[in-house]
């Protein structure tokens, strides 16, 4: 049998962390910048944690 293939657009999104979390970016920082605050554009250059129930669908995805 093949082996299974990671899927691409998802390993390029999301990186695991040591302790077996995954970091993603967060969304609403790609265009109409002009409207958001300063501080909300700040916050929205931190990455974060994917949630628990999103964890098990990218384990899977990034075998």
């Amino acid at each position: 049998m093949p082996k299974m293939k990671s899927n691409r657009g998802a390993s390029k999104s999301f990186k695991k962390t040591a302790s077996g979390g995954f970091k993603r970016k967060k969304a609403y920082k790609s265009h109409i910048l002009t409207s958001k605050s300063t501080k909300r554009k700040r916050q929205l250059r931190k990455p974060t944690l994917v949630s628990a129930a999103e964890e098990k669908r990218l384990k899977i995805m990034l075998q």
